[in-house]
């Protein structure tokens, strides 16, 4: 290892792992987090066995980010369909009096905000492993296993990868993020044992990667490739029928790859830390938006009746149908993705080259040698008012100039939203929204609402950059 690279590592260590007084504080919540939902669940009439489960248990939480991870065992008597409920209820009276947001993974489940902590209260059944009946039965088995396999110091890479992740925005496995999950960062550092080998082994990443540090498919991997799709493929050490990695998006992985090469290259703490998003003036905006060249759409819309994860889920699907639905009408697009602050504000952006396209078009029809089709497609256009110049012969083919159904990305985005835009594909409780109301900005009309929302003019800066910070880093 550099010189340059230890001393980064060595500072961000010492920074990340809790202080003797930080962990006291955090170890007795944890314990009184566990009593209170035991009494709770007792109280509800519910047999529970209540653990501290995920980074805290395992003694691989960031100093300053604790998340205090609370599970509740249930019998499998409780029927699947009221599972997340009859925990919500319990986890309610648990935490009485703190803020309290409602979460969604598999099923629903809760997240209160205690002494400035956050806290998850999550309910899983209480299975042998193998007996899975949610998602989240397998969590405390993940805990047992990387509890007997991660040694003191492979804790401290655990926590240097993680930092490392979270400061070039690819930790998380929530809708939101799409990211690598605190599991899989333990399951990293058990197979490759260090923080900068792991970055060296994705550094050198040709194809895909694929980890099974039990063995399971040792000798099968022709199996373990017809069942893994994903380019990232790390075999459940509790469950071998599971790929831990399959909520990595292709794009976050990538990320990773790239931020791995350039940080090797050469290291610096921004990795880490990186530097607090300085919004531009509305001047600024306003000449670096003129300046571009392209055009950019925001289509805004307000509140959706959703927790986060099921918005975020919604986002990313309507925001695929409606990337389809441009490019079918020949605009052609830079760059798009969906923004919201999961409040009172939401929107879809598209990036073009050029919001106005002309009136008409070439459409090619199939080559000579195809009788039957040529004919159908002469019928087709001979008397079509759509029709403009042809239909013509060009390089041994027939040809036609026709009208375009939409000159204008606006008008096809605001008519074919009209309804809701089920039609185009946009999610049901999006589609709800849109019914109601939407707005649509281009390029510096979105100003005024620039100016109202701070999270947004901080999205939008690093937009505009189009630069991670990581690189700036170099």
């Amino acid at each position: 290892m550099s010189e340059k690279i230890e001393k980064v590592c060595t500072t961000v260590l010492e920074r990340v792992t809790p202080k003797k007084s930080e962990r006291a504080k955090i170890e007795a919540l944890a314990k009184k987090l566990e009593k209170t939902v035991t009494a709770a669940s007792k109280a509800l009439g519910v047999e529970a066995e209540v653990r501290v489960e995920g980074s805290v248990a395992k003694d691989t939480w960031l100093s300053g980010e604790p998340d205090i991870d609370i599970f509740m065992r249930v019998p499998t008597t409780i029927p699947r369909k009221s599972l997340g409920d009859v925990c919500l209820k319990i986890a309610r009276k648990a935490t009485e009096g703190s803020k309290q947001i409602e979460r969604f993974a598999e099923h629903p489940y809760l997240e209160a905000i205690i002494d400035n902590v956050r806290v998850n209260i999550v309910p899983c059944y209480n299975v042998e492993r193998g007996e899975w009946l949610s998602a989240t039965d397998r969590t405390p088995h993940h805990t047992d296993y990387a509890k007997r396999h991660l040694n003191e110091q492979m804790r401290g890479e655990v926590r240097l990868l993680k930092k490392f992740m979270k400061g070039v925005g690819v930790y998380g496995a929530e809708i939101k993020i799409g990211g690598f999950s605190g599991y899989l960062c333990e399951l990293l550092i058990l197979h490759h044992k260090f923080f900068i080998k792991t970055l060296k082994a994705c550094a050198q990443h040709k194809q895909r990667i694929v980890i099974d540090i039990e063995n399971y498919y040792k000798g099968r991997e022709n199996e373990l490739q017809l069942l893994f799709k994903e380019p990232l493929v790390i075999v459940d050490p509790v469950d071998k029928g599971r790929n831990v990695a399959s909520a990595v998006q292709p794009q976050k992985l990538y990320t990773f790859i790239a931020a791995a090469r350039v940080f090797l290259e050469n290291p610096k703490l921004n990795f880490f830390y990186p530097p607090e998003t300085i919004a531009l003036t509305v001047k600024e905006l306003k000449q670096k938006l003129e300046k571009c060249g392209s055009t950019i759409i925001f289509l805004t819309f307000k509140k959706v009746d959703a927790v986060p994860d099921v918005l975020w889920g919604q986002l990313y699907k309507s925001q695929r149908s409606l990337r389809k639905l441009v490019q079918l009408n020949d605009f052609s697009i830079l760059r798009d993705l969906p923004w919201s602050d999961e409040r009172t504000l939401n929107m879809f952006i598209f990036e073009l080259e050029q919001r106005v396209l002309s009136p008409i078009k070439k459409h090619l029809g199939p080559p000579l040698e195809k009788e039957h089709e040529c004919e159908k497609f002469l019928e087709k256009h001979l008397k079509n008012p759509g029709t403009v110049f042809g239909p013509y012969i060009e390089d041994g083919r027939w040809v036609v100039e026709i009208r375009r159904k939409y000159t204008d990305a606006v008008a096809l985005l605001s008519e074919r939203l009209r309804d809701g835009g089920r039609s185009a594909g946009v999610a049901e409780q999006i589609s709800q929204t849109l019914r109601k109301e939407f707005k649509i900005f281009v390029s510096d009309e979105i100003v005024e609402v620039y100016e109202k929302n701070s999270e947004f003019a901080k999205f939008l800066t690093e937009f505009l950059s189009g630069k991670p910070k990581w690189l700036e880093a170099t």
